[in-house]
């Protein structure tokens, strides 16, 4: 099963799948309009100004606010935001969410719970800062992905960690590159060595068709 298989807009979302289970989502949201308000990239390093620190402050916030939830790799960029959400099963461990999926109505600790909470409350704060009461900051839907086995959850933590770095053929970025044919005409095929976040290993970055590879497996294929 390829990974955008069970990828959707939440406003589609999958009927008869219980957000509350444990597992691991993987999220994406994006600024209102896909503005770049949250910060800059140079040389695929992120800059993150005031109101991007607001937002990781938040979704930090998110996690040391709930026993239930476990907190991976995330990364904020210009105009989104990626994160993996784990639902821990209680006793500590990593339960990917199953394949046959059950009905289940939203509850306090569902994933369209925490995301609309830690986009309302990010948002508030914003405004507070900007003196702009009511200006929208996300766009209405976000993306969620459940992770369903450990090759995807590798797949999608390798897309997370090299967000910055590919950041010129990123599909959301308005002035990037984001074809997989630019990809290929650049053939720039460069390397770097990026710092895991969590374990402090290194992590050899993939080359520019690689990401924009796995970006497609993980999106589907855009025109």
């Amino acid at each position: 099963m390829s990974l955008h298989d069970k990828h959707h807009r939440r406003s589609i979302g999958l009927k008869e799948y219980n957000y509350s289970q444990p597992g691991a989502y993987f999220i994406t949201i994006c600024a209102h309009n896909k503005k770049p308000i949250l910060g800059y990239v140079i040389d695929g390093n992120v800059h993150l100004n005031e109101i991007g620190k607001v937002v990781e402050s938040e979704w930090l916030r998110t996690f040391n606010m709930r026993k239930n939830l476990k907190l991976d790799v995330y990364v904020i960029m210009p105009n989104h935001f990626h994160g993996i959400i784990i639902i821990s099963n209680g006793r500590g461990t990593l339960q990917c969410a199953p394949t046959n999926e059950q009905f289940g109505k939203p509850v306090s600790n569902s994933i369209p719970n925490i995301i609309r909470l830690f986009k309302s409350t990010a948002t508030k704060q914003i405004n507070q800062i900007r003196q702009t009461p009511g200006m929208e900051l996300w766009q209405r839907n976000y993306y969620e992905h459940v992770i369903r086995n450990e090759d995807e959850f590798n797949q999608v933590r390798e897309y997370i960690i090299n967000n910055p770095l590919q950041w010129q053929f990123d599909r959301e970025n308005p002035n990037g590159r984001g074809t997989l044919q630019h990809a290929h005409a650049e053939m720039t095929q460069r390397r770097g060595t990026l710092q895991c976040a969590l374990k402090g290993t290194p992590q050899r970055a993939p080359t520019n068709i690689q990401y924009i590879d796995l970006e497609e497996r993980i999106y589907g294929k855009t025109n």
